[in-house]
């Protein structure tokens, strides 16, 4: 049976890295700083990264974290970032910019994504800070949809993915064959099955965050952080193989 399902982890640092490649991850988005939601990994990560992994390497261009409005000066950062992620071999990119209103800036984004090509373009999660009453979740697609990127990563404008999965198929419906609407945003190995049943979005995204044990390891604690994180993804995979790829019971 043909494999019906992707799944990108989230990851920000050399050990996280190679626990996707070893736990099975399809591809990763590489970032830093999880803590504001991450940004533009430092060149000596990224390199480090491709040079050790096989699996396809997204790389998030976000020079702060904040808001999604960019100055010209935080533009020209991402223009030089984006040269340095396909310099240095990734395989994709995960971009957005909004305009000071709150909807998609749509313009200045194309401009980013020609720059990019032939890599792979996300419009990541900026999407989800453009919930306006007078700027519809079609609306806001449609202009996604006009940058010209590959794949939208959103929790569908809700506070997770669980909660927004009736968006998160919307979403799906509407963009058809034009876009791949990838879920993402409180991911976790717990709701992943749900989600999926309730949107029917079967390209999922996360870094299966939840309290990791640092400490009482002998073997120290990055190996303990990797191990965990592996076994954590192998079971995203089986679960995500049990809801895609097994019949209907």
């Amino acid at each position: 049976m043909n494999k019906s399902f992707l799944f990108e982890l989230c990851a920000d640092s050399l050990e996280a890295a190679h626990a996707a490649q070893a736990g099975g991850a399809d591809r990763m988005e590489l970032c830093e700083d999880l803590a504001i939601s991450g940004v533009t990994p430092a060149p000596a990560l990224l390199q480090a990264v491709v040079e050790s992994v096989t699996i396809p390497v997204h790389v998030l261009i976000r020079p702060r974290g904040g808001d999604f409005v960019s100055t010209d000066a935080e533009f020209a950062l991402m223009r030089a970032q984006i040269l340095a992620a396909k310099a240095a071999g990734a395989a994709g990119v995960a971009l957005g910019i909004l305009l000071a209103n709150g909807r998609i800036d749509a313009l200045r984004t194309q401009e980013l994504v020609s720059l990019a090509r032939p890599m792979h373009v996300t419009f990541h999660r900026a999407f989800d800070e453009t919930s306006r009453l007078d700027y519809s979740l079609e609306d806001a697609l449609e202009d996604v949809i006009d940058t010209g990127v590959d794949s939208l990563l959103t929790s569908g404008r809700a506070p997770n993915v669980l909660e927004g999965a009736e968006a998160l198929g919307r979403l799906q419906t509407l963009a058809g064959e034009r876009l791949e609407v990838m879920a993402g945003g409180g991911l976790k190995l717990g709701n992943l099955a749900q989600v999926v049943r309730r949107s029917g979005v079967t390209c999922l995204h996360g870094s299966l965050s939840r309290p990791r044990n640092w400490a009482g390891e002998e073997s120290g604690s990055f190996t303990s952080l990797q191990t965990q994180l592996e076994q954590d993804l192998r079971e995203a995979i089986r679960l995500l193989q049990q809801e895609c790829l097994e019949p209907a019971r």
